[in-house]
C-alpha cells in the first residue's frame, strides 16, 4: 500500500498534499539597487547565494549598463538566465536605483539579498548598495505539478494548481461541509 507523503506518487499511488490553510501563491522578490555619487566609469560585482558576478562594466547610457547587469546576473550559477532580472527604477545617465526582480528559477522564492560584492566605479565618490523592496515569498508546495492536488485540512476545500510547477495557482476544485 502507498504512503502519503506531500504529493508525490509512492507504490503507483497518487497521494494529495495536505495544507493547514489557504494554499499562498507566493510573491516573487524585488531589491533595489541604488548607484550613487558620480560615477564615470569602472566596474562592480554583486553576490547572490555564494555566486559573484564577473565585473560588470558601468554606462552612462541606461541600457547599456541594464544589458551588462542583466546578462552578468544570468552567468551567475545561483541565478540563471532570468533569475534576477534588471529593470531601471529612477536611473539617469547611470546613477539611482535599478530594480531587480526574482524570476525563473527564483519565481515566488523567499530570497536571500543580493550584495554589492565589489566597488570598482571611478569618478567622484560613487557607491553602490542593495536593499530588499519586497520580500519574496515561497508559494505553498511550490514544485507541485500542473494538476497536482492539495487539501485545505483546516477548511475542507480542495484545491488543484492550474499553474506551473515553479509558479503554482490553487483554484478551489471543492469543499466539504
Amino acid at each position: 500500500m502507498a504512503i502519503l507523503t506531500g504529493g508525490k506518487v509512492i507504490e503507483g499511488v497518487y497521494r494529495p498534499y495536505l495544507n493547514a490553510g489557504v494554499p499562498s501563491a507566493g510573491t516573487n522578490g524585488v531589491q533595489t539597487l541604488t548607484i550613487g555619487g558620480t560615477p564615470s566609469g569602472g566596474t562592480f560585482k554583486l553576490s547572490f547565494d555564494g555566486s559573484i558576478t564577473a565585473a560588470i562594466t558601468w554606462s552612462a547610457t541606461n541600457v547599456t549598463l541594464l544589458a551588462n547587469i542583466n546578462t552578468a546576473l544570468d552567468a551567475a550559477p545561483s541565478v540563471g538566465v532570468a533569475g534576477l532580472v534588471a529593470t531601471a527604477g529612477t536611473l539617469t545617465a547611470g546613477i539611482g536605483t535599478i530594480t531587480l526582480t526574482a524570476g525563473a528559477a527564483l519565481a515566488r522564492l523567499a530570497i536571500n539579498t543580493v550584495a554589492a560584492a565589489d566597488n570598482s566605479l571611478t569618478g567622484t565618490a560613487p557607491t553602490l548598495a542593495v536593499a530588499e523592496t519586497t520580500p519574496g515569498v515561497t508559494a505553498t508546495n511550490r514544485g507541485a505539478p500542473p494538476g497536482g492536488l492539495l487539501i485545505d485540512v483546516t477548511n475542507a476545500k480542495l484545491y488543484v494548481n492550474s499553474g506551473t510547477a515553479l509558479a503554482p495557482t490553487y483554484i478551489v476544485a471543492g469543499t466539504q461541509t
